[in-house]
């Protein structure tokens, strides 16, 4: 189970994207990936095909490792931990223990 979900504003710590700031469009558990939007771009080419009728090159995000950043929270990151809230597990924000809200519970 990773620390990082899908929707989350994550801060990159490591790499050539350092500091940039961005939203997790998808998670990788399997493989300990993530894909931040605006992050790791790359350029990959495109064959013809029914969805992009002129194939040619297009920017795209790349995966990046999910130890390669960290949470934003209240726009400071962050590390992640998890407690028993209620008797539910939830995750909190080490640097203020302020439990952070899942995209289902808002």
């Amino acid at each position: 189970m990773l620390k990082i979900k899908k929707g989350d504003v994550v801060k990159v710590i490591a790499g050539k994207n350092k500091d940039k700031e961005g939203k997790v469009v998808s998670v990788d558990p399997k493989n300990g990936k993530i894909v931040v939007e605006g992050v790791n771009m790359v350029t990959k080419h495109m064959k013809p095909s029914p969805a992009n009728q002129n194939g040619g090159r297009i920017e795209m995000e790349a995966p990046i490792d999910v130890s390669n950043v960290m949470l934003v929270v209240d726009g400071k990151a962050t590390r992640v931990g998890f407690k028993f809230e209620d008797g539910k597990k939830v995750r909190y924000a080490k640097s203020t223990g302020e439990v952070i809200a899942d995209k289902k519970d808002k």
